[in-house]
């Protein structure tokens, strides 16, 4: 790939991502190529929208995060605005969407530039609202406790139409999860949840999730969700909490939108992006959550080993049962030519 500008976003609180930033500033000036830091707040000023921090880093051909799922999320947010690949450098504990160790962040942009990294894609989420969402006064000092400033609310996309009964086009694209969720600790959010126009059921609950299979190891899973590879395209569905005897996860097409309407009796409801609060919604209210038509594309070394890192990151046992028969192989892969029937198969590389 062509690339002449790169945009940094670094987990500040953590050392070894300020110290690995350092060494992506230091390849850039090597190959000279132009970085420039994105996403970044301090106390004088707040955040910008994802097109904005794209604009004020130059318009950058590559973007690179260190620190964990966080720090991939913020600049996910900017790379899937402009259909531009992001590098996740791994600094955290228990996320899955950054793979590349910090030591080899030199090989791995020496592969991006040389044109010799892989591209691995995934489904977003966007959404549509009955308004445009809000924060009323006070709300997002209350929910950010502790954290950095909020993002702004979503603005409009350009294919909203007044008055035509779909409601508005939201700029917002969402790797994991879109949430609805109570407000008031003392208060459900009651929720009518319908799938491709069909009512499903009215949930009393915290709160109810829309994720991708990417999404579905955060928020989703935490709830009880099932998980689903990243390589699929699906929209999965699922209830926190709820006050009702139907709990389960429901898994939709991807062609299929979930729209989550805010009940006459219910409290106000949180709406949340990636773990990110975008506005609030009142009864009668509406939001529309659907696949995005545009994935975001991830730089990678190496076909992803997903099921191997949920087994690590989750701290998999095998059961005690299965002692006797010994330790299990990592691997189940014949080194022979594969077959004709199975050619056609995602199939891990043989073991060196």
């Amino acid at each position: 790939m062509t690339l002449r500008r790169l945009g940094l976003v670094v987990h500040g609180g953590r050392a070894e991502a300020v110290a690995g930033g350092r060494t992506v500033e230091e390849w850039c000036a090597r190959n000279g190529i132009g970085c420039a830091e994105i996403d970044v707040w301090g106390q004088d000023r707040g955040r910008r929208s994802s097109l904005e921090e794209f604009k004020a880093a130059g318009g950058p051909d590559l973007i690179v995060t260190l620190g964990g799922d966080g720090t991939f999320l913020r600049g996910a947010r900017i790379a899937a605005k402009k259909d531009i690949q992001v590098l996740g450098v791994d600094l955290g504990r228990v996320g899955f969407l950054t793979e590349i160790a910090v030591q080899d962040v030199e090989r791995a942009l020496d592969a991006v530039l040389a044109g010799e990294s892989e591209c691995e894609e995934r489904m977003t989420l966007t959404m549509r609202a009955s308004r445009m969402l809000e924060l009323p006064d006070g709300v997002e000092a209350l929910l950010r406790y502790g954290r950095g400033p909020a993002l702004p609310p979503p603005r409009l996309r350009p294919e909203t139409l007044e008055g035509d009964g779909w409601g508005v086009a939201l700029d917002v694209t969402a790797l994991n999860d879109i949430v609805l969720e109570k407000l008031a600790r003392d208060r459900q959010v009651a929720v009518g949840a319908y799938i491709s126009g069909r009512l499903l059921a009215s949930y009393s609950a915290d709160g109810v999730v829309v994720a991708t299979p990417t999404g579905s190891t955060a928020y989703s899973f935490a709830a009880g969700g099932p998980v689903l590879s990243p390589r699929m395209r699906a929209v999965v569905f699922t209830p926190v909490a709820p006050h009702m005897t139907f709990d389960r996860t429901v898994v939709a097409g991807a062609d299929e939108a979930v729209a989550l309407r805010v009940l006459p009796h219910s409290g106000q409801a949180a709406v949340s992006v990636d773990g990110q609060l975008r506005g609030v919604l009142d009864p009668g209210d509406w939001i529309g959550v659907f696949a995005a038509p545009r994935p975001l594309r991830l730089v990678r070394l190496r076909p992803a080993d997903f099921y191997g890192r949920l087994r690590d990151r989750l701290r998999l046992t095998d059961a005690p049962a299965t002692a006797a028969d010994g330790e299990s192989a990592p691997l189940f892969r014949p080194s022979a030519p594969v077959p004709a029937d199975l050619a056609h198969l995602y199939l891990p590389p043989p073991q060196d």
